[in-house]
């Protein structure tokens, strides 16, 4: 007998609320795509229509009117410190938490949960005010810390998860082998922990890379400026060339599309990594 199959009024009404969360999410990606191979006043009159041809036109003023290429080397810079030093802070700290039994664990803990919920706007006053005293406004430095301290606290508590599931056995058996703990660490625990350094990793690259925020605050001159912050130049220096507009969020989205899809594999096994114990 074949057996039909029985669909959940709960799994189809999820499906078709992602679908339609997808639709609303692809759709602009490739609305903007679309409309940077056409002139800025078919971007107004037809917004909506397939260009008549694909021109490079848009994408050629972007790399001769603007900074493209510097903007790149910046943010790659501060993007990539940023990760290093989360990655290799945020696994310390983790491994210490997850593994050693010391006064004051638990209101550690309890700060780094705190920390999560206070956004970006309610610190950048007295950030500023510090930075601005070391005279690191204006340096890649100056917007590198605060990135660092904010991500911190996330990469803790998903690398702290991952640790905890990792059997003590490995531990014991290393150092009765002889190992010390930082031989423990480096050759048992990081190489084990390679999914969840990568999600740590894949998300704080791209949370730095698209702080727009912080930016525009710390970082006043176009040459250590990232490449995000072009945007706000289009809107001012070039106001109404919206067809130069979509093609530097192209330019801009593109890494950012690839590096995720690349690494989309880390990121799922390791969020759902230390979701079960054991």
């Amino acid at each position: 007998m074949i057996r039909k199959k029985r669909y959940d009024v709960g799994i189809l009404t999820a499906y078709t609320i992602l679908i339609a969360w997808a639709f609303t999410t692809i759709y602009p990606l490739v609305w903007v795509f679309l409309n940077s191979f056409k002139p800025s006043n078919d971007i107004i009159l037809n917004s909506f229509n397939l260009p008549s041809s694909f021109k490079l036109t848009n994408y050629k003023n972007a790399f001769s009117k603007m900074q493209i290429g510097r903007g790149y080397i910046n943010s790659l810079i501060i993007s990539g410190t940023v990760v290093l030093f989360v990655v290799l802070l945020g696994g310390l700290a983790a491994y210490i938490l997850a593994r050693f039994e010391f006064k004051g664990k638990k209101v550690v803990y309890t700060l780094l949960l705190g920390s999560l919920l206070f956004p970006a706007f309610a610190t950048v006053v007295p950030v500023f005010v510090m930075l601005y005293n070391m005279k690191l406004i204006n340096k890649h430095l100056g917007l590198i810390l605060p990135q660092i301290a904010g991500n911190l606290s996330f990469a803790i508590i998903v690398l702290m998860g991952f640790m905890a599931t990792i059997p003590k056995e490995l531990e014991e058996a290393a150092i009765v082998e002889g190992c010390s703990t930082w031989q423990v660490y480096a050759k048992i625990i990081c190489p084990i922990s390679i999914p969840s350094f990568a999600t740590v990793g894949i998300f704080t690259f791209l949370w730095s890379y698209n702080d727009l925020f912080l930016s525009l605050i710390i970082l006043r001159t176009k040459n250590v400026q990232p490449i995000n912050v072009l945007l706000n130049e289009i809107s001012s220096q070039y106001g109404t060339d919206y067809g130069l507009m979509t093609a530097v969020i192209g330019i801009i989205i593109i890494p950012v599309m690839v590096f995720y899809l690349t690494a989309q594999q880390y990121i799922i096994k390791g969020l759902t990594a230390g979701a079960v114990k054991g």
